[in-house]
């Protein structure tokens, strides 16, 4: 994920030589006794060295045997709302950064915040997650790590992103209904069995949860920090 500068490459070389001098220096004077002598020979190696040592850096970094190219993954979780899904894809976005990982993280508040006017019918929800999964599939292409979270409810849309996508994941958050409903903080549940929201994913409308994720989670049953390394533990399989 990163390139190595020509200006981080000159300050190793220095940094290595600098350590490497010292010890020669030491070394030839230990034997001759002379001290201009292991200094004339000190400057001749260091000259020579930083300059072999440069040139052999450069061309290893062009060599290709040895180096493993990771793959970018699209992580995408799904679930009701109060399932679980931003809190847990913060967190594996943090390690996955942690990691020097280049990584974006795409959250469906968020999203909205800049689409105000995206329905929550069917057709609108499809439309919202299939630009989402464009944007998604092009940041992949690019090298990079997306973290997205979604309701994402219906199927279809879910496999047009995976269909757009090299490396998509599917991580189900599946944290029941009930469960949901008591985490409510909100108070859109409740405002859903009330009529004041239609159209609200696991009331007035419904959830299709995934028939084959690559990951299943039930925050009910499992922590934040093992939810966190069983994803974890599964990318690194991956890359």
């Amino acid at each position: 994920m990163y390139k190595e500068t020509h200006a981080r490459s000159i300050v190793k070389t220095i940094s290595w030589r600098f350590w490497a001098t010292l010890t020669t220096i030491a070394l030839v004077f230990l034997f001759v006794g002379e001290i201009k002598t292991a200094l004339s020979i000190g400057i001749v190696e260091v000259v020579a060295k930083l300059i072999l040592y440069f040139f052999h850096e450069r061309t290893w970094d062009k060599i290709h045997f040895g180096k493993k190219e990771i793959q970018p993954l699209v992580l995408w979780f799904t679930g009701l709302s109060g399932s679980g899904k931003s809190t847990i894809s913060e967190k594996v976005y943090e390690e996955l950064v942690k990691r020097g990982i280049k990584t974006e993280r795409l959250d469906g508040d968020t999203i909205r915040d800049i689409f105000p006017k995206t329905g929550f019918a069917k057709k609108d929800r499809d439309e919202h997650i299939k630009r989402v999964g464009f944007l998604v599939s092009r940041m992949e292409k690019n090298g990079i790590f997306v973290v997205a979270s979604f309701v994402s409810p219906y199927r279809e849309s879910r496999e047009f992103v995976r269909n757009l996508c090299s490396n998509f994941i599917e991580i189900h958050i599946s944290t029941s209904l009930e469960v949901c409903e008591k985490r409510d903080t909100k108070g859109l549940y409740k405002k859903a069995r009330n009529g004041e929201i239609e159209n609200f994913t696991g009331v007035n409308d419904p959830y299709e949860e995934p028939q084959n994720p690559e990951i299943t989670i039930d925050t009910n049953k499992i922590s934040l920090e093992k939810a966190t390394k069983k994803i974890i533990k599964y990318i690194n399989k991956k890359i």
